[in-house]
């Protein structure tokens, strides 16, 4: 490994001053691609959908789990998949690995879930085996995956529901999915995005102040609201 010069404290303070300027930049144009997300038409979802649960039979409705949004990460977990059965994909599971707690995203109003075709007697294993309780998990039953581009590799879709109609909003896979796991990327590719008053969002989004929102993970946004 040929590593770069040493340098003396001002230097580096210069040098990282200089590399801040375009990750300043950087940050600038990633929340302008979230914004263009937010303006992105909206697919709807027209063919009924169903999936096994731990409670039983559930409909693409039925994952939001009342929410307004929903996020759905298709992993592989099933026979022929390396690992199977003791473990999922080894990027999936990286993917598993790095979601952060759900509290915060149901605190927007959204439900992040994951899909794969094994059974829930095997979801529910290799969840209790790999520290991933706190991540809903649905067995595929039918043809979601192949309608929305996951049936042979990886992906997250993203979909909004207006009563009972479903949308699909957004969709990213392959190294797109790299990034996610945070709270803040999981909301920056959904349609209402962080739902904060600074973002460039359509007239009418709903939008509060940045840290209002922003609750303790065993504590609800209902309860914070009623502490107000």
């Amino acid at each position: 490994m040929k590593r770069p010069k040493v340098v003396s404290p001002e230097e580096w303070e210069a040098a990282r001053q200089e590399l801040l300027v375009k990750e300043k930049e950087l940050t600038h144009a990633r929340d302008a691609l979230a914004a263009e997300r937010r303006r992105m038409p909206w697919l709807a979802v027209e063919k009924e959908y169903e999936f096994d649960g731990p409670q039983g039979k559930a409909s693409l409705l039925d994952l939001f789990d009342g929410r307004r949004q929903l996020i759905v990460y298709r992993a592989f977990f099933e026979p022929g998949v390396r690992g199977w059965p003791e473990h999922a994909c080894i990027g999936c599971s990286m993917v598993a690995d790095q979601v952060a707690h759900p509290a915060h995203l149901n605190a927007r109003d959204t439900t992040l879930v994951f899909v794969s075709r094994a059974s829930q007697k095997n979801v529910e294993g290799l969840k209790a085996r790999m520290g991933w309780e706190l991540i809903p998990w649905y067995t595929l039953t039918d043809e979601f995956d192949k309608d929305f581009g996951v049936d042979e590799w990886h992906g997250t879709n993203a979909f909004i529901r207006d009563g009972d109609r479903v949308f699909r909003t957004y969709f990213i896979n392959n190294r797109g999915d790299e990034q996610m796991g945070s709270t803040w990327n999981y909301l920056d590719i959904t349609a209402l995005g962080r739902q904060e008053k600074w973002e460039d969002s359509p007239r009418g989004y709903p939008q509060t102040a940045p840290y209002d929102w922003w609750i303790w993970h065993d504590e609800s946004a209902e309860a914070k609201q009623r502490a107000k």
